[in-house]
């Protein structure tokens, strides 16, 4: 990805909103990106990853608000309650992860693990193969909605880490520059000083 076109702009900005938590915001982002002509399969992916970094609440009001605005039901790619795909999910999850972590993974997984082994099986299953695998949205464009989110929320280590998995998913430094500078409304100034500091070092 090479430049911020207007349908992932308006999708980042979107992600934002949905972690500022402003249901007045995200509806009007949600406007926004219909009349930018986002796919409707991109923003439905968009709300399921956020039960991920922001939690239900935010998320099913997102949906109430995308759903009032796109008018018609959600595109079924996968639905998730196949339990019998665990193993997918699984190898999904590994290969995801090696690509936003690079040679951290492992380390990344032994971390997590210390905390609860329960939170790294999650993370690999549940979080990376069950959810950002799915088809529907690239993970390049997944990564700017979690770099969005992750500034809203302040969330240093993980904005940290998907500054650096974004790069690592194919997204140029002057696309990851511009999305910072877009969700400058919903994040505020200091959201994205904050965001910018840590992508100097990033880059660094």
């Amino acid at each position: 990805m090479e430049r911020l076109d207007e349908p992932t702009e308006a999708l980042v900005r979107l992600a934002a909103a949905i972690a500022a938590g402003d249901e007045g915001l995200i509806a009007q982002r949600a406007q926004v990106a219909l009349a930018a002509a986002v796919p409707a399969i991109w923003v439905d992916e968009l709300l399921l990853q956020s039960i991920l970094m922001v939690g239900y609440p935010r998320a099913l009001v997102a949906g109430h608000c995308w759903r009032q605005t796109v008018g018609r039901p959600a595109e079924w790619l996968e639905d998730g309650t196949d339990y019998s795909q665990l193993a997918v999910w699984e190898q999904r999850g590994n290969a995801t992860c090696g690509v936003v972590y690079g040679s951290n993974f492992e380390k990344l997984r032994d971390n997590v693990a210390a905390l609860h082994p329960a939170m790294a099986a999650w993370m690999v299953r549940e979080g990376y193969g069950r959810t950002l695998s799915r088809p529907g949205l690239d993970l390049g464009r997944r990564e700017l909605c979690v770099i969005a989110q992750t500034t809203a929320l302040r969330a240093s280590r993980q904005l940290h880490s998907h500054l650096r998995g974004a790069l690592h998913a194919g997204v140029s430094p002057e696309v990851i520059r511009s999305a910072l500078a877009a969700i400058t409304p919903e994040v505020g100034p200091d959201g994205v000083a904050f965001a910018q500091a840590l992508w100097g070092r990033v880059k660094g």
